[in-house]
């Protein structure tokens, strides 16, 4: 049964050493997903599972110990999903070895982990049908759920400038401080994809796994510093 979530955005910028320079813009980010995952430690979780966007090479489930890097973004820094298990094949995709860095950051040790990559053009009854199974595990679990909302808030933006971003993201902060599933499962989808966002399917997944759970959410960042919607949320 699901008895936490931490929703956190996955840029490897959180990383400090891939934003260099620009490290200080996402302190409060950082101090959020610090927060966030404090929730979630809090809860004693039997097992701790995080959900992700990823590609085709990097979908699937992920066991504890699967390493991750941010080597492809000029820096020296692996991680490794579970600081204290033993290397697991494959490699984590972007948004679960920021996930990962984020564990290691805070001493993650409360409960085991694995990981889930989720293919970002994932249909929402599939999500739901993902997140229903996950619920529907008799251990107290704990998602930290991984994502970033749109990338289209400014002119310098990944995305460009799209007018329907902001209340885009506004009703997904809304939804994801109130934990409202209904209105994470009402999303729309065409509109997330033609906004750049990461974070819908697995928001949607979360979604599926927190139907009976009954949890109360709290939202604890939301900004856009790079024309990209971080949000930073916790249900318990």
């Amino acid at each position: 049964m699901l008895v936490a979530a931490a929703i956190c955005p996955c840029p490897p910028l959180l990383v400090p050493e891939v934003a260099a320079g620009a490290a200080p813009e996402l302190d409060a980010a950082r101090t959020a997903c610090t927060d966030a995952l404090g929730v979630l430690a809090a809860s004693r979780p039997d097992r701790l599972l995080v959900v992700g966007p990823a590609g085709e090479s990097g979908r699937g489930p992920h066991p504890e110990g699967t390493r991750g890097s941010f080597r492809g973004f000029g820096v020296d820094v692996d991680v490794r999903l579970g600081a204290e298990a033993a290397e697991a094949a494959g490699e984590l995709p972007s948004a679960l070895a920021v996930a990962a860095w984020l564990l290691e950051r805070t001493g993650w040790s409360v409960a085991p982990v694995e990981g889930l990559g989720v293919g970002e053009p994932l249909a929402p009854e599939r999500c739901f049908e993902a997140g229903r199974d996950i619920g529907g595990r008799p251990e107290r679990l704990a998602l930290l759920v991984m994502g970033d909302a749109s990338a289209c808030r400014t002119l310098k933006a990944p995305g460009y400038l799209d007018e329907r971003a902001a209340g885009f993201d506004e009703e997904v902060g809304r939804a994801l401080g109130a934990a409202d599933v209904a209105a994470l499962k009402a999303l729309d989808v065409e509109l997330a994809y033609e906004l750049r966002v990461s974070g819908r399917a697995p928001w949607q997944v979360l979604a599926g796994a927190a139907e009976d759970a009954g949890l109360t959410g709290t939202l604890l960042y939301e900004d856009a510093p790079y024309g990209v919607g971080y949000v930073v949320a916790a249900w318990s």
